[in-house]
Parts: C-alpha cells; structure tokens; sequence
C-alpha cells in the first residue's frame, strides 16, 4: 500500500473511536485490519496502521487542544466527525511525526475530508491546519 492509501486506513479507523468505547476499539482494531470491505493488508501495513493509531490516540489531549486553540469560534465537540477524526490526524503528522512534512499532512487532510466529509469540509480543514502550522512556526 501507498502512504496515501495508508493514512486512509488510519483516518477510518479513528473515526470508529466516535461510535465505539475503549475496550471496543481494541476488537475493532483487529476487525478493521483483517476486513473484506476495507480488503485484508498484510502484516507490515497493519503494524504501520496499528502504530499511527495508537500514536495518535496517544496524544488526542494535546492534539484536541491545539485544534481547539486554533479553530476560533469552533472546538473539538462541535466539528463534525469527519472534520474533527481528519484535523487529529492530521495535526499529529503535523507535529508530532517527522517522517511527514506540514506541506504533505495538509494536503492529504484536504483530501481526506473532500472525500468523506461535507461540502465546505475541505476549506474548513485547511484553515484550521494553516493556524496550527503558523502556530507552531511563531512557537
């Protein structure tokens, strides 16, 4: 699998943690990676799926908080669910992984909520990332 295929896979499974609890996710986590809808992926991709997922969950207060530092008018509670699962990942490719460059996390969040989110999902995305990306540049 591509990155981009990749990091698709990762945006679907946190979104699943919106609609699951905490001790659920640990079945959905092994359901997701072995799935006919999604198609299996082998070993290597899983253990990279798994890993960003736990990376980012890790971090989902920190992250939360700079989306809701940067997002004026909007927290973390409100956004959609697309908007919201898409900003976190994006946001920890941003700051926290440093195999991705902003340019690329930006981009591919842009393009992850053109697709599964809503119609004005795209722009709202890439303004919140813009912030956080100026943020963090003026920190």
């Amino acid at each position: 699998m591509n990155r981009h295929e990749l990091r698709d896979r990762v945006f679907k499974l946190l979104f699943r943690i919106e609609f699951n609890t905490e001790e659920d996710m640990l079945e959905q986590v092994k359901l997701f990676c072995n799935d006919d809808e999604y198609g299996t992926i082998d070993e290597k991709d899983t253990e990279y799926v798994t890993a960003k997922y736990e990376a980012v969950l890790s971090r989902i207060e920190e992250i939360d908080k700079l989306i809701n530092d940067n997002a004026t008018g909007w927290d973390t509670k409100r956004m959609g669910k697309v908007d919201v699962t898409v900003l976190r990942l994006a946001v920890y490719e941003m700051c926290f992984d440093e195999d991705i460059p902003e340019g690329v996390a930006i981009d591919e969040a842009v393009e992850i909520a053109k697709t599964y989110g809503q119609e004005t999902s795209g722009a709202f995305v890439n303004a919140i990332l813009t912030k956080v990306k100026k943020a963090q540049e003026n920190s």
